[in-house]
């Protein structure tokens, strides 16, 4: 038995184990279970691969009437796999295939096969390792790609020609770089050659399927490393080329402008270190994202990037449209982080108003908190003391933003006065002029015109009224 995998000892493996055995079946735990459990790693799911026709649905109907009350077991012919749940218990069952594929689809034509079939089909061979169940060799390692040595020496390489997997199935381009930044391991360099033969392949896969790996890689503890690797192999230039697009510093005259894209990943790997909210994330791999078509050169000064903020935050629906994520409340956020990273910096660099800090603070809303992380990361340079300079002025807006928060009563912030108000005491319907006055109360609290209450916002609206002919119909 290889070290970790006494892990594996336990009530439900030998269940598995003994039920296999009752059916005449070899049964193996496979997978990325396998690789996980030798790496220390938590692995919710397990699956579970045996020798025989509908081998799997048999075996799974068996578990679950061993496991008694509460196991639930579903059958899904048409893949000639199955499913028991118990709780929080998931296991996956089915038996060992071969596949085949079209040059133009990534969905497999699936016959069954052998262990060894089974196994050399997987993307890769630190998930091409099986270990028994079956009391006759239980705990025993199937390893026919070292992909134990593999995981010791922390590599990524696929079992077989790297250019058939890659182009039979292409998401498992995605894949190999998703472990690799999930994991922190190299990719052997034949297999990454090959991901770079078969980039254009990746037309093939579905949006939502890219979408979900890209997820993935960001939700990393260093997702830099997953997107410099898809910019180094081709791929990001065909998935997300409005990204790749940032790459590279334009010099004239002797003046350059920095990297884009290294800054932008520098902001990601900083925003990960403060927080796992995947759209955060999201929001920092984008925020400059107009950068490249706002880019000017001017003689007197130089480089500038008028509006990027403004420009990208218009730019975040037509990514996530193109990648079919959620065109919601997510893509809704990363706009809104977007368009406001700038605001927070302008704040450090000018003098600092109350009425400057209640737009922010309003604007913001709930999404504050993370908004002053975007924006604390944002502050690169190579000076590092520019950059300490800076970070010591953001301390100084962070503290404004406390005092007036709490002086100005602005936490979750809304108008003292409601349209609904306004139209009972002029006796208006829904019209500009209602809009005109509540916009007026709302400047007016933000400027410290008036306090942010309401017999101050009332007195207020009276006069604003007045001024554009209005009258109170009570008085």
């Amino acid at each position: 038995m290889v070290h970790n995998l006494s892990k594996i000892d336990t009530h439900v493996f030998h269940i598995v184990g003994d039920a296999a055995d009752s059916l005449g079946y070899p049964c193996y735990a496979v997978g990325g279970y396998v690789r996980d459990l030798l790496l220390g790693r938590h692995s919710k799911d397990i699956d579970f691969v045996s020798v025989g026709q509908d081998s799997g649905i048999n075996i799974a109907r068996e578990v679950a009437h061993r496991l008694g009350s509460g196991a639930h077991v579903s059958i899904f012919r048409t893949y000639g796999t199955a499913q028991v749940k118990r709780g929080e218990l998931e296991l996956e069952f089915v038996a060992t295939r071969r596949e085949s594929y079209k040059s133009d689809s990534r969905n497999p034509i699936v016959e069954e096969g052998t262990l060894d079939d089974d196994i050399s089909r997987r993307d890769f061979t630190i998930n091409a390792m099986a270990v028994q169940v079956n009391a006759v060799g239980f705990g025993s390692l199937v390893d026919k790609f070292n992909g134990l040595q593999d995981l010791r020496d922390g590599i990524i390489r696929t079992p077989l020609d790297p250019d058939i997997t890659f182009s039979d199935d292409p998401l498992r381009m995605m894949r190999a770089i998703r472990f690799a930044t999930q994991l922190q391991f190299t990719i052997e360099p034949v297999t990454f050659k090959a991901i770079s033969r078969n980039a254009s392949r990746i037309e093939i896969i579905t949006r939502e399927r890219i979408a979900t790996e890209l997820n993935k890689i960001l939700l990393a503890p260093i997702p830099s490393i997953g997107i410099r690797l898809l910019s180094d192999c081709g791929l990001l230039a065909l998935i997300l080329p409005e990204l790749e697009a940032m790459k590279g510093v334009e010099i004239i005259k002797g003046r350059g402008h920095k990297d884009n894209f290294q800054h932008t990943l520098a902001v990601l790997d900083s925003v990960a270190q403060e927080s796992d909210n995947l759209w955060l994330r999201w929001a920092a791999l984008l925020h400059d994202i107009a950068k490249p078509v706002t880019k000017r050169w001017d003689e007197k000064v130089g480089w500038s990037f008028h509006n990027h903020n403004f420009v990208g935050a218009k730019m975040v629906p037509k990514i996530f449209r193109a990648l079919k994520m959620p065109m919601g409340e997510p893509m809704r956020y990363v706009a809104k982080m977007v368009e406001l990273h700038m605001r927070p910096i302008a704040l450090v660099e000018d003098e600092v108003t109350d009425s400057a800090v209640r737009r922010l603070i309003t604007e913001a809303a709930e999404d504050l908190p993370d908004l002053m992380i975007l924006c604390r990361a944002d502050i690169t340079s190579r000076n590092q003391e520019k950059v300490k300079r800076h970070l010591q002025n953001f301390e100084n807006v962070l503290r404004k933003m406390e005092d007036v928060t709490e002086r100005d009563h602005l936490r979750n912030f809304a108008p003292p006065i409601l349209g609904s108000e306004i139209m009972e005491v002029f006796a208006l319907t829904p019209s500009r002029a209602v809009g005109d006055i509540k916009t007026k109360i709302k400047d007016a609290v933000l400027d410290g015109i008036i306090p942010n209450d309401h017999d101050a916002a009332f007195e207020y609206m009276l006069s604003v009224a007045a001024e554009m002919g209005l009258k109170p119909v009570n008085k």
